[in-house]
């Protein structure tokens, strides 16, 4: 007879990979050193560190059929995007910890945005297993968490990322200082523009946004909201349209975008939207810069955005 288990035993530690990404900016290597042996107390631990662009997607894929119980991703926004690629659809709950700029999707999540406070909350997951499945969303192909964008967003995203040691440094105050760049080189005078199709409707302007979350980023902590409608598990997307930007407008739309009372898709130059089906997004005079998650991907003709509805699960 198999002699029962001893009640004060602790539970079977469970099988976790960590991918980490080691130019994470709010990370030193010390600290990820503490962080990596306090998860090693309470999980058996895998720790697999990316070496370039795409490494952290194979490694996804690889864990999606690998045995593992938990993927720990270690890095900022862009790393967790990364990893979705390769865990989108599998049974394999992701837990991402905060090591960037934003890191947008802990906070959706209810995981604290400081390292060692998001480390303590997983060592507890450890005791009180909690796993849940949120809506993924898609564009030409490839995964986002909660936002992505074409024009000035991802117009501003694309010159950070150019320039990541100054990103790491200044933080939020590096992206005020390159929205205010891009805006006055390229959006006030014969900005690019698009057209946005989404069900029935159709709008013109010079930036669309189209969110999975139901807020787009954070300026340090503080949430900024774009558009209405959408949560990680609503089965919605939601999204806004900037029409034009003038010196007149900039200042208003900011104020509102920071302002927890009032209500950008209101304002006179934008066009909100909710959807279900699916959102196409069309270059009319060149190319486009797009982002996902806070990483520009490139430039595009046309961008069709859809939802992915409960695609990924979470230990959260």
């Amino acid at each position: 007879m198999a002699q029962a288990a001893d009640p004060l035993d602790p539970p079977p530690r469970r099988r976790a990979l960590v991918i980490v990404n080691p130019y994470a900016s709010a990370v030193s290597d010390r600290l990820r050193t503490v962080v990596l042996s306090a998860l090693a107390s309470r999980f058996e631990l895998e720790v697999i560190t990316t070496r370039a662009q795409g490494h952290a997607t194979e490694l996804g894929f690889m864990a999606a059929s690998g045995g593992y119980g938990l993927v720990v991703a270690l890095g900022g926004d862009g790393t967790v995007n990364e990893v979705v690629q390769g865990l989108a659809g599998s049974a394999v709950p992701l837990t991402p910890l905060p090591g960037g700029s934003a890191n947008v999707l802990c906070k959706l999540l209810g995981i604290p945005g400081e390292i060692v406070d998001a480390t303590e909350y997983l060592l507890g997951l450890a005791d009180k297993w909690r796993v849940r499945t949120i809506d993924l969303a898609r564009v030409n192909g490839r995964y986002y968490t909660f936002s992505a964008g074409v024009g000035i967003d991802a117009s501003v995203v694309k010159v950070v990322d150019a320039r990541s040691a100054l990103k790491a440094r200044l933080g939020a105050s590096f992206f005020a200082a390159c929205a205010l760049y891009v805006v006055a080189r390229h959006y006030l005078v014969r900005p690019p523009q698009l057209r946005v199709s989404v069900d029935a409707n159709e709008f013109s302007g010079i930036t669309a946004v189209v969110q999975n979350g139901h807020h787009y980023t954070y300026f340090n902590d503080h949430p900024i909201d774009l558009a209405a409608g959408a949560t990680l598990d609503g089965g919605r997307l939601a999204g806004v349209v900037l029409r034009r930007g003038s010196p007149v407008d900039l200042p208003t739309l900011l104020w509102r975008g920071l302002s927890s009372r009032r209500d950008i898709g209101a304002h006179r130059q934008v066009d909100a939207f909710t959807t279900s089906t699916g959102v196409t997004v069309e270059a009319v005079d060149r190319p486009l810069p797009l982002q996902l998650d806070g990483d520009y991907v490139g430039d595009v003709e046309r961008a069709h955005f859809e939802l992915v509805p409960q695609a990924l699960r979470v230990a959260c």
